[in-house]
């Protein structure tokens, strides 16, 4: 088991970081969903789905 992990420790470590990498692209995405961000980032004047991905509740 030691000679697989000094074996492939280069692997492991890059494995390492781009999870990390993509564990904090999937939190950012998380907290702009429920900010009430957009994912899109631009306005909504020229948008096709303009009046839909923001809708607010009707009481």
């Amino acid at each position: 088991m030691l000679a697989w992990l000094s074996a492939n420790v280069g692997n492991i470590i890059v494995l390492a970081i781009l999870s990390a990498v993509v564990f904090m692209a999937v939190r950012s995405l998380i907290k702009q969903k429920k900010s009430g961000k957009g994912g899109c980032g631009c306005g909504c004047q020229s948008c096709a789905m303009q009046g839909r991905c923001h809708q607010t509740e009707q009481k």
